[in-house]
């Protein structure tokens, strides 16, 4: 199959990050490229020439390979922060990135991946997560020729990926940490939200079928209400803005914030979560998991008892769960890293190389 690598451009970013290094000239830079597919088929049967995913790397590739996957509209460079990168890149840190070679794709649909936007508007195949991991197995084998990977790790919808990741191809990595997901369906008021998202936009006439002039009003206004509804935690928010006034503050401050998302992009990256599920598969796990939620999240409810009744079915995981606090963040914990930057990095150390790889 036809791929090219465009060379990557080192970026800044980290340079200007002092918590990821103790020098800024040993700070780890980040390499950019993209992986593109003559052609590539989707669940849907639709046919895409060119698709193109955008990357990120860290460290040097003939290290172990960990592969680490963004959240929904999450840009990159929340992944490089101090708050993440920081407390997990770091020298002797958990994923610390001279020792191991890290992957940040863009997935299908985010960043400057292949999306909507890019001209074919809602022309644009419609895509699922099963699409997204496809996509990342390619750039993965095709695009950077590695056969395994020490570790597959995402966020919320990186989770849910990570998941699909250890049944589709177990044997392929050495561990595996979801964060911030669930392996059953989207259901109650995860899908719930989502579905108002896309039927919110839908509904603004401005939209027009798809074919707007300008992002339509409903694209922010929804975004804002499922932000606020489902990441921020209880606790913290009411620690944040105990009065009126500072709750208006706060709503204010993002109402002011400019729009940066498309709404075409928008519909899409939220609809493809409609058919995950990833529960009938998990007895094909193999990898050791280490499951990472916080118990304010307010997507994937700990009171539910999901993961505690399916988790039988997986050869070997873990459940950590991080207590509710004001200083947890609901859905958007695991974007402090020093919640659990220990336990992976003992995770880790518990689990050597697997002897079957392939």
């Amino acid at each position: 199959m036809f791929f090219r690598i465009i060379s990557g451009t080192t970026l800044a970013i980290l340079l200007a990050l002092s918590p990821l290094s103790h020098a800024a000239n040993s700070a780890p830079t980040v390499q950019e490229g993209d992986w593109v597919a003559n052609e590539f088929t989707f669940n849907s049967g639709e046919k895409l020439n060119d698709l193109r995913i955008h990357y990120y790397t860290l460290g040097d590739r003939s290290k172990p390979a960990v592969l680490l996957l963004h959240g929904t509209n999450q840009p990159i460079k929340a992944l490089l922060a101090p708050g993440f990168a920081g407390e997990l890149f770091t020298p002797g840190a958990a994923l610390d990135s001279s020792k191991y070679f890290i992957i940040i794709p863009e997935s299908i649909g985010s960043g400057k991946s292949s999306k909507p936007s890019d001209g074919l508007r809602m022309n644009f195949p419609h895509y699922d997560y099963d699409d997204m991991v496809a996509a990342q197995y390619r750039l993965i084998k095709e695009g950077l020729g590695i056969s395994h990977l020490r570790l597959v790790m995402g966020y919320s919808m990186g989770g849910m990926q990570t998941w699909l990741w250890g049944e589709k191809y177990p044997t392929m990595m050495d561990a595996l940490v979801p964060m911030a997901s669930q392996p059953n369906e989207l259901s109650g008021r995860n899908w719930m939200m989502r579905r108002m998202l896309i039927e919110s936009i839908k509904a603004d006439p401005a939209w027009a079928q798809g074919n707007y002039q300008q992002q339509p009003p409903a694209l922010k206004t929804a975004n804002i209400m499922f932000s606020i509804a489902t990441t921020g935690g209880t606790l913290n928010y009411q620690h944040k803005a105990p009065t009126r006034a500072l709750a208006d503050k706060l709503v204010d401050e993002r109402l002011a914030a400019p729009v940066t998302a498309d709404a075409n992009d928008f519909i899409y990256i939220w609809s493809s979560s409609a058919n995950y599920n990833a529960l009938p598969a998990l007895n094909r796990i193999t990898a050791p998991m280490l499951i990472i939620n916080s118990a304010d999240d307010e997507r994937n409810p700990v009171e539910t008892g999901i993961l505690s009744g399916e988790l039988h079915k997986i050869k070997q995981a873990e459940l950590f769960l991080i207590p509710a606090s004001v200083e947890t963040s609901g859905h958007g914990t695991m974007m402090s890293a020093k919640f659990y930057r220990d336990k992976l990095r003992a995770f880790l150390a518990a689990t050597p190389a697997r002897q079957d790889k392939k």
